[in-house]
């Protein structure tokens, strides 16, 4: 997402961490709704990306999708996808791409997701 006048500065990943990055504009709109809904909880699903977005342990709350919604793609690049539940219904779905190093939020919002809509 490019910044413009007003907008926050995202520092950049430091080594062994995750770059975080909107994979359309809707994620980021989403982003922001969930932030205002649940800023400390989107906090830390923000930070969970950078440090640990392949858990050893999946969680409820944490965790791969399943079947269609397995796997998405971004760039040519076919990557796992995951979910954190950030609220009881607000939910960011990302994409692993392991060759960038990156996290690509493909949904971010204060509702569950219509799987119908996404996949």
């Amino acid at each position: 997402m490019s910044a413009g006048r007003g907008g926050r500065a995202a520092p950049p990943a430091p080594d062994g961490h995750w770059e975080v990055r909107f994979a359309d504009a809707a994620s980021a709109k989403g982003w922001g709704s969930l932030a205002q809904q649940a800023r400390e909880n989107t906090y830390r699903a923000w930070i969970t990306l950078r440090t640990a977005p392949r858990p050893a342990t999946e969680t409820p709350r944490h965790h791969r999708l399943k079947g269609g919604l397995a796997h998405g793609t971004h760039r040519g690049q076919t990557c796992e996808q995951w979910q954190i539940e950030v609220t009881g219904g607000g939910r960011v779905w990302y994409l692993l791409d392991t060759a960038r190093d990156t996290c690509w939020i493909t949904f971010a919002g204060t509702g569950h997701p219509r799987a119908i809509d996404r996949g």
